[in-house]
């Protein structure tokens, strides 16, 4: 089959190797370097413990605070405002408590083997080096914000989760960079991947496809006879007899034409990145503050601290009091790193349920976008479920895309 993959993130190019591995003649077809593209930005966490969806009642009934306190890790890009309302509409009713459960049963049995499918995938892009097997830690701040996230650790326990809950002493004793007494406790999650360079995984996964790469924004879609015709913005026109949708954050565009109005918005996630050699790195696997919302991961050569949730805005360009803010989280716990070498904006594309939408949604149109903060984890999970969907065989009626009309 010629199948055009749209989309050249970590998404559009694991579903490309996969589908010309099989033996199909795959096109990708996205620009030069995207702007904000989230693939190689993240947390660089396999994190198969995240089965809670963002929509809980917990967050229901804290999302005045959130909103309004400056330190918040959720805030709203407000010259967005107005135009997020619908698709804010649609995400509070799945905080409610039945859309939540059904939404955390749903995310729990796709991210059932992602360590396993991110292992296999790893071997075969020569990239097994890149990933580290120590597992991630959330950190509590006090006593009483322990006791509060039992409830969430124990929802994640009964889905299958393995937790270590950890008191001061034994997260001191597994992370000794800490500052003693910084936090009064921390949740486990043993056995977590997570990556020393996520662009360069990136980079392995998209190697063998160099001969099939298609320089170009796609600007329209739309069928041609038995398949399709992408419209470039150089002019050209590219055919094929099916397509995959895999353009994050700008995938809802390309759809409006045809009448699917997915309700798409987009995170804008930042990160820092400050410069450490390898031995003076202060931590050893991947920890999230939980107050502050953002994760530190130890990085070749570097520590990042990746995260917050700023909705709405994909245009506009990054607001540079996110940054400001990220930094003296991260001095709060690790007051005496050097300045920031880099600092980033990416668009994460998300769904009100934090479920992605993965499925045919036409005959030779399958769509793989909306992962929100899982993207990089379910990677190699959505390209066999674009393949599913490609052959016919069926894919979770859950993920897709007509479950919003």
């Amino acid at each position: 089959m010629q199948i055009a993959v749209v989309g050249a993130g970590i998404i559009g190019l694991t579903a490309a190797r996969r589908l010309a591995a099989g033996g199909h003649d795959v096109i990708a077809v996205a620009p030069v370097a995207e702007a904000h593209m989230a693939s190689t930005g993240n947390a660089g966490t396999v994190a198969a413990y995240a089965v809670d969806p963002v929509g809980t009642p917990e967050v229901l009934r804290a999302l005045p605070r959130l909103l309004l306190d400056a330190g918040s890790p959720l805030a709203i890009h407000r010259p967005s405002a107005l135009a997020l309302a619908p698709w804010l509409a649609r995400f509070l009713r799945q905080c409610l408590p039945v859309a939540a459960a059904r939404n955390r049963a749903v995310l729990a049995d796709l991210l059932t083997g992602v360590s396993d499918d991110w292992r296999a995938l790893a071997a075969e892009v020569g990239g097994t080096a890149l990933l580290r097997e120590r597992g991630a830690l959330y950190a509590y701040d006090t006593p009483e914000a322990v006791a509060q996230a039992r409830a969430s650790l124990d929802r994640r326990r009964a889905l299958g989760v393995p937790i270590e809950i950890l008191d001061a002493g034994a997260l001191q004793a597994l992370e000794p960079g800490l500052a003693p007494g910084r936090f009064a406790g921390a949740a486990l999650f043993p056995g977590t991947l997570w990556m020393t360079d996520p662009a360069t995984m990136l980079a392995r996964i998209a190697a063998p496809l160099a001969p099939h790469r298609h320089f170009a924004r796609v600007i329209g879609l739309a069928p041609r006879g038995a398949g399709w015709r992408l419209t470039l913005d150089t002019g050209e026109g590219v055919d094929a007899e099916a397509v995959v949708l895999a353009a994050g954050a700008w995938s809802a565009r390309l759809l409006r034409p045809l009448g699917h109005c997915i309700p798409l918005t987009t995170e804008r996630g930042y990160h820092l990145e400050f410069d450490l050699p390898d031995a003076a790195q202060p931590l050893s696997r991947p920890l999230c503050p939980t107050r502050h919302g953002f994760y530190f991961t130890p990085m070749d050569g570097r520590l990042r601290a990746a995260g917050t949730v700023e909705l709405g805005g994909v245009d506009a360009p990054p607001s540079g009091h996110r940054w400001a803010r990220l930094e003296s989280a991260a001095r709060g716990v690790f007051p005496d790193l050097p300045p920031p070498a880099r600092r980033w904006m990416g668009l994460r594309p998300s769904m009100p349920d934090s479920l992605p939408v993965i499925g045919a949604v036409r005959r030779g149109l399958v769509l793989a976008f909306g992962h929100g903060h899982i993207g990089l984890t379910l990677a190699p999970r959505t390209a066999a479920l674009v393949e599913d969907a490609l052959l016919g065989r069926p894919t979770p009626a859950a993920l897709h895309p007509g479950r919003f009309a």
